[in-house]
């Protein structure tokens, strides 16, 4: 791997303005874009987080909407945090959130800190997310490195492999090419152009390069050699589906079956889903969806089956919690990505069409 030589002064002024002008002309309309509200910033940036822009859109939207200031999300109930983010997945951030929120609050005296140093030492902010909250909000000349940041830089430079092969010696080179072309007029602007570059035209597969404005410069131009991502698990569960005419007084529709999970568990804990089914295979008759749901590295192949009230018990793995909910609280709820997409693929949550467990086979993936 050889080592790129220090940029000068005019070389990463060129690379510099090219980006700018080009983000200029092909940036995309996204929401946190519009609002400079640093609070909204940190959101959109933990949103952010390993998941893809056309989901997180949505979601920042009606976040901001049920907690519009960093006051009302500090003093907000954790579990109605838990659920406006349902459906976004990794819910460690969004606990990890409201920590950092209440500690601002209560230590801070609600003045979210404005350099990149500081904003670190709160719950869930890493270097990445602290330089790119530091940078847009606050104007702070720290670069960003994220993934597409750094296929970005690795193909500039001719470096192979990227730091998960290259180690820390790679990843000490692409920090310090990364400090020397950040903006320190428009280091915001800038840090969103790069990752703008990587996510839409220096693509993992098959770049654009003919339309990339480093393309004079790239040492690459085109797919570097990078070692395989690991391989996808696979494994086949089952869920019951279970749905009753209301029984409690003066609620109206009918109720769900949901179970919570412990609060122990390493993966979304405290969260609620559907009961697990003691057998994953599922009679025809009895099938009323298949979903493929992704986590982590593992891909699930989840079949739905309809169970009756009184089946329940033989059908099922005693769990967590057990309780019926009405569907049109069930919405509200901090229910798994998995149980939300099969309530909303059956039409059983708020404003679904009654015929909500006719049969279904459906497959997807988040």
């Amino acid at each position: 791997m050889a080592k790129m030589a220090k940029l000068d002064r005019a070389a990463a002024d060129v690379l510099r303005s090219g980006l700018l002008d080009w983000y200029e002309l092909n940036r995309r309309d996204l929401p946190w874009r519009r609002n400079p509200d640093p609070y909204s910033i940190w959101v959109s940036e933990i949103m952010l987080q390993q998941t893809r822009v056309a989901v997180v859109v949505d979601h920042y939207r009606a976040f901001l909407q049920r907690f519009p200031t960093l006051a009302s999300l500090a003093l907000a109930r954790e579990e109605d945090v838990l659920a406006e983010w349902s459906g976004l997945g990794y819910y460690r951030r969004a606990r990890m959130l409201h920590k950092a929120a209440q500690f601002v609050v209560n230590q801070l005296n609600s003045n979210l800190p404005a350099t990149a140093e500081e904003l670190r030492a709160l719950p869930g902010v890493g270097a990445y997310t602290a330089a790119a909250i530091a940078s847009i909000a606050y104007g702070e000349p720290v670069a960003v490195v994220d993934g597409n940041v750094e296929r970005v830089l690795c193909r500039l430079a001719g470096w192979e492999l990227g730091s998960r092969a290259g180690g820390a010696a790679l990843k000490k080179q692409i920090d310090g090419l990364a400090g020397q072309l950040v903006d320190p007029a428009r280091p915001g602007d800038y840090n969103q152009a790069i990752m703008e570059l990587g996510a839409t035209v220096c693509l993992p597969r098959n770049p654009e390069c003919r339309v990339c404005p480093w393309f004079d410069a790239c040492k690459t131009r085109g797919e570097h050699h990078t070692l395989p991502r690991p391989r996808m698990l696979s494994r086949e569960i089952g869920h019951a589906l279970s749905v009753r005419i209301g029984q409690q007084p003066g609620v109206q529709g009918r109720e769900v079956l949901l179970e919570q999970r412990a609060t122990t568990q390493t993966v979304m804990p405290g969260l609620w889903e559907l009961p697990a089914l003691r057998d994953s295979a599922v009679p025809d008759a009895e099938l009323r969806m298949n979903v493929r749901n992704a986590i982590m590295q593992v891909n699930y192949y989840v079949r739905i089956r309809a169970v009756f009230e009184d089946d329940v018990p033989a059908l099922t793995v005693a769990g967590g919690e057990r309780r019926w909910v009405p569907l049109a609280q069930a919405g509200g709820m901090a229910l798994t990505g998995l149980a939300r997409k099969v309530l909303s693929r059956a039409h059983l949550l708020p404003g679904a069409p009654l015929d909500a467990i006719a049969p279904v086979r459906e497959e997807d993936v988040v």
